[in-house]
């Protein structure tokens, strides 16, 4: 008996929640967390992120369930709400951008290789060692933008350069590497 599931109606579950009591957050949990976070899962594709914004989503729930009003809405539709926009502000946060982009070369090639089953190798192409001619300058825009997932805007922010000093030094950096390619 113990695994077994809370289960309420919305009304019951309405009333506990307002009441403040135990049972509603257990209820709360064992009906709709398997639903918000699936709605959560789409959208910051990461498994530990999903389970921390669940637990945060059911923190607000609770903390913020006075302002609830079921005159507007289901109950389901409020928290998919709160789990949702929960959701989008982690994914447009400045550390979860710099985190997807913070991978290096090898980690992003291999990520490349997982997904699609096949098994490229920058070493035995050249790419590393025509990449290491290039100016060090070269290197790191490339890194960036290439193989971080830097747009030009956020490259030029992140070393201090003019947006058309980046540009111009990653199109030298292309055709440089079309003369090693050829």
């Amino acid at each position: 008996m113990a695994n077994r599931k809370i289960k309420l109606s919305e009304e019951e579950l309405i009333r506990a929640l307002r009441a403040r009591e135990k049972i509603a957050i257990e209820a709360l949990y064992d009906m709709y967390s398997s639903s918000l976070n699936g709605i959560i899962f789409r959208i910051v594709q990461h498994e530990e992120i999903a389970e921390d914004l669940l637990q945060e989503t059911f923190v607000k729930i609770w903390n913020s369930f006075p302002s609830f009003d079921s005159e507007k809405g289901r109950l389901f539709t409020w928290m998919s709400n709160i789990a949702r926009n929960l959701s989008i502000d982690k994914v447009r946060s400045k550390d979860f951008r710099n985190n997807s982009k913070n991978q290096d070369i090898d980690n992003t090639v291999n990520f490349v290789d997982e997904q699609r089953n096949t098994s490229l190798n920058p070493d035995t192409m050249g790419v590393k060692e025509l990449i290491s001619k290039l100016k060090p300058e070269q290197k790191t825009l490339l890194d960036l933008v290439y193989f971080k997932g830097y747009t030009h805007v956020e490259a030029a922010e992140e070393l201090g350069l003019p947006l058309g000093t980046v540009k111009t030094r990653l199109r030298m950096s292309i055709i440089m590497l079309r003369k090693y390619f050829n």
